[in-house]
């Protein structure tokens, strides 16, 4: 009996070593991974000349792109196509790849749906995401959010789920967007070292207003859930190079979710 204990025990402690050794293995598999996925971030890389460069203005068709997974809005009648950077480039288009190398600071970076990050609001965070297409079922016509390839950092949406604000149904009926989208510091390659801006759309996709001035580069953005209000974090360009620096004044703006408008500073 004592000897059937201790061989079933020994089998046991083996069974448990080698799942924690397998275990240990996926880990080190699964971080691995992690760090080659975020080394394409790295900064580093928006520093190359060659596919990772813009020359001159170029079109949507000049680019080799793919589109992603229809995103369904709160608008039933309105649906969102994320148009991504495709991983290989043909001879044509080699040379006017712009570069997708970028992290966000408190966003992950990568191209996903965080469902309900404000009221009524869902957000699309992009990776290589060059521009949104806008399909209007009613029309049955399509159109781009950007006329010419970009590099869109955050998309927010109204949310398909009903949600409220003191147990009073919101419904948004816009699109913010959070994007690069001119190569501000003049150095032939848009990536994270220009400006970034911050756009309102209406439903249709079609009217665009600037809601941070064209000086400023947006860090961040806070919910003000007692007055519904989003506030903006952004660097100005105090020096006029095209660039956000460390050393650049930040001020805080404010505008409201209800109708959105030019944003007021409050800082």
């Amino acid at each position: 009996m004592n000897k059937l204990f201790t061989y079933s025990t020994s089998i046991l402690l083996l069974f448990l070593s080698l799942s924690n050794l397998s275990s240990c293995k996926q880990k080190g598999e699964d971080k691995k991974d992690e760090q080659i996925r975020f080394s394409d971030y790295d900064e580093r890389n928006a520093s190359d000349t060659g596919i990772n460069s813009i020359i001159g203005n170029i079109t949507m068709e000049q680019i080799a792109t793919k589109p992603s997974s229809i995103v369904l809005t709160g608008l039933s009648k309105h649906r969102l196509v994320p148009i991504y950077k495709a991983k290989e480039e043909t001879k044509e288009t080699s040379n006017y790849i712009i570069t997708g190398s970028w992290m966000g600071d408190d966003e992950g970076g990568y191209s996903e749906i965080e469902e309900h990050f404000m009221p009524g609001i869902d957000i699309l965070f992009g990776y290589k995401l060059l521009n949104l297409s806008h399909y209007d079922f009613t029309k049955e016509k399509s159109n781009f959010f950007f006329t010419h390839p970009v590099f869109i950092k955050t998309v927010y949406f109204p949310a398909i789920e009903q949600d409220s604000i003191n147990k009073k149904p919101i419904n948004r009926n816009y699109y913010l967007v959070s994007v690069y989208d001119e190569d501000t510091n003049k150095d032939t390659v848009l990536n994270r070292r220009d400006l970034r801006r911050f756009y309102h759309f209406d439903s249709t996709a079609v009217v665009k207003t600037a809601l941070i001035p064209t000086d400023y580069s947006v860090i961040r953005s806070q919910y003000d859930y007692q007055n519904d209000l989003m506030y903006i974090y952004a660097r100005q360009d105090k020096n006029k190079n095209g660039s956000s620096e460390s050393n650049e004044p930040i001020h805080i703006f404010w505008f409201s979710l209800k109708n959105p408008a030019v944003a007021k500073r409050i800082y």
